[in-house]
């Protein structure tokens, strides 16, 4: 069984007990990290490719030892000018084991409680309470004038966002 897991931005086919160096993960050596952005899994009997991802697969690594790599040398030059550059560093790179490829759906589903109907009403009632109150403080102070122009408040031209938020907030 392997897989095609997303690390960091990059892309890795993955198995079972493989060590794999990868950019620096911000973890400490022997810790575990779980990547749950699996792109592909093929068990030999079955495929299956994501849509980007594939929802309930993980791959469960454990961090053995942090390092850096080869040295790279980058040298600048331009020709004609007397201008050259060089410089050098190494990157810092961790080394993980793929401990396991599995799939969480069977784990989660047994330990999920499922909402009833009466929490997801309550749930939608207090996201409608939210909204006919404006969240003002994440509007634009153009925005802010319009909506004291069209309340009739007199001098908001010359107000700042904190008082023009207190007075539109007093007159409702």
């Amino acid at each position: 069984m392997f897989a095609v897991v997303e690390i960091l931005g990059q892309q890795f086919k993955v198995h079972k007990d493989q060590k794999l160096i990868v950019n620096k993960l911000d973890e400490k050596e022997g810790s575990e990290v779980f990547f749950e952005n699996v792109l592909l899994i093929d068990n030999g009997k079955e495929f299956s490719l994501g849509t980007p991802t594939i929802e309930g697969y993980s791959v469960k690594a454990k961090i053995i030892k942090h390092l850096r790599g080869d040295k790279v040398i980058v040298f600048k030059k331009k020709r004609r000018k007397g201008y050259r550059v060089k410089n050098g560093h190494k990157q810092h790179l961790s080394e993980i084991l793929i401990e396991s490829i599995s799939n969480i759906k069977t784990v989660k589903n047994k330990n999920l409680k499922k909402a009833t109907p009466s929490e997801s009403n309550s749930r939608k009632l207090n996201t409608k309470e939210n909204n006919d109150k404006p969240d003002l403080k994440s509007k634009s102070l153009l925005e802010l004038k319009d909506i004291a122009k069209r309340k009739k408040i007199s001098g908001y031209s010359s107000m700042k966002k904190n008082d023009l938020i207190e007075t539109i907030n007093s007159l409702n």
